[in-house]
């Protein structure tokens, strides 16, 4: 049995869904061996599930997406990091209520990697999302070296608004171990930058922006990768429509002038976790996410998990918040069947505030279907 779920956002972490399913599990098959392995996608909760994995984890102080200072971790195995933007720039590092979608930086995220190599990282997943940030990846540049300056030669404010002043970029300073290192995008989005379907448009509602701000940080950004363009060569503007580079606010677009490889973040966390090897003695594999929906089909844990495993052979069911695909799409997806929460206590904020007890219930009638 290995259970390979990522978290349910707002109420359960991955291990915690893993925890109560093995609980739920062996109320009916006492004794089950039971293998769990908490998974992420490159978004909040990657680290965790890294640690979770044997990776030691490490905290460093660095900038929140206001300035504030914070105390953000990051993993370490051997000569492998991961990292996770969000720990630095993510939404959760914001007030609560407060939005900042003009001003907020990844200045944070940049001296995270900087603390991964530090530590002596020689390759490094960077996972991006549940970002707080529009900024480009300007703020990540600039702590690993880079430098953006206004017509006065004055550095521009922070955040994607105040690119609208940048005059020049200067990459030169850049860290010189980058070079060097294998950088890996882990993200669950294929945005480019800018665009109707770009970091602004997408996603800048989510991180408190109004139709005006859209339409200001998209112009910024667009001037961010034409100056850059100028400054370090057509590739800047290669980078600005390829795939991943909106991730994130676009701090993926900043990944990639580093030189990262993009890959989607489930592939590359099953990989750096040793899903293959713990899906060899499984005979049933458990997945699952807060919300199974149509997000879940385009990359997100669930469906890399299925992937995976059916193509092992490997029969898959997943556990949820709330589900809402139909039995068609989940069977396309690998996934035999979906137990969501709801299927034992109809009340949505019950299955939110008592998520725990209520899936060990869940897990128990996953036991009665496919274990005795």
């Amino acid at each position: 049995m290995l259970i390979a779920a990522d978290k349910f956002k707002g109420s359960l972490t991955a291990v915690q869904v893993a925890e109560r399913v093995t609980a739920g599990l062996r109320l009916v098959v006492p004794g089950l061996e039971v293998t769990a392995m908490p998974v992420a996608d490159g978004g909040d909760g990657t680290v965790d599930a890294a640690v979770a994995a044997g990776f030691e984890r490490r905290e460093t102080r660095v900038a929140g997406p206001l300035g504030d200072e914070v105390t953000a971790a990051f993993a370490v195995r051997g000569d492998t990091a991961v990292v996770e933007m969000a720990e630095a720039s993510g939404l959760q590092r914001l007030p609560k209520g407060v939005f900042a979608p003009l001003t907020s930086s990844t200045y944070g995220s940049g001296e995270l990697l900087r603390a991964a190599l530090d530590a002596g990282a020689r390759t490094i997943v960077f996972g991006v999302g549940g970002s707080a940030t529009t900024d480009g990846g300007a703020g990540m540049l600039s702590a690993l070296g880079a430098r953006f300056l206004d017509a006065e030669g004055e550095p521009v404010s922070p955040g994607g608004g105040g690119l609208t002043d940048l005059a020049s970029a200067d990459l030169t300073g850049l860290d010189p171990r980058l070079a060097s290192v294998d950088l890996v995008l882990a993200s669950d989005v294929d945005n480019p930058l800018t665009g109707p379907k770009g970091a602004p448009a997408v996603y800048g509602p989510q991180k408190g922006a109004a139709p005006d701000d859209v339409d200001a940080l998209d112009a910024a950004l667009g001037h961010y990768a034409k100056v850059l363009e100028e400054s370090v060569g057509a590739e800047a503007a290669a980078y600005a429509a390829a795939p991943g580079a909106g991730a994130a606010g676009g701090i993926g677009y900043g990944a990639l002038l580093l030189g990262a490889r993009f890959r989607p973040g489930i592939e590359v966390m099953l990989d750096v976790l040793g899903f293959a090897s713990a899906l060899e003695g499984a005979t049933l594999v458990i997945t699952g996410e807060g919300s199974l929906d149509e997000q879940t089909l385009h990359g997100k844990a669930p469906a890399g998990v299925a992937a995976a495993a059916r193509a092992e052979g490997k029969e898959v069911v997943a556990v949820c918040g709330r589900l809402a695909l139909p039995p068609q799409s989940l069977g396309h997806a690998g996934i035999r069947r979906a137990y969501p929460l709801t299927s034992v206590e109809p009340d949505v904020a019950r299955c939110i505030a008592d998520a725990g007890p209520i899936l060990e219930r869940v897990a128990e009638n996953i036991a009665r279907d496919f274990l005795v």
